[in-house]
């Protein structure tokens, strides 16, 4: 590596202008479209939505939406970056059936 600017491990190029939903430390989860980001993975996601957390278990989201519009997220509390396109959301398997 000589000379070459430091990059991340994560390719984000493909991902600029494409819907993504990012897990940030702490719980917070949020879908938008990414506008730019950085070698330190600070994220800029433009029409961005963040899924309120259940009061009852703060590990567990809701289908309650906060429109946030345009934001940053900081690097080092980026979790998870993922399209959110071609993705869909199936049932636990690893979770027992009550009363087994």
């Amino acid at each position: 590596m000589s000379g070459s600017r430091k990059e991340t491990v994560l390719d984000l190029a493909k991902f600029v202008d494409k819907g993504v939903q990012v897990k940030l430390t702490g719980g917070r989860q949020v879908t938008g479209t990414l506008k730019g980001y950085d070698q330190l993975l600070n994220l800029v996601l433009d029409e961005a939505v963040e899924f309120l957390r259940d009061p009852d278990d703060p590990l567990k989201t809701t289908d309650q939406t906060r429109r946030l519009g345009l934001i940053v997220c900081r690097g080092t509390a980026v979790m998870l970056v993922s399209p959110t396109d071609g993705t869909d959301e199936i049932a636990n398997p690893f979770i027992q059936p009550e009363g087994a």
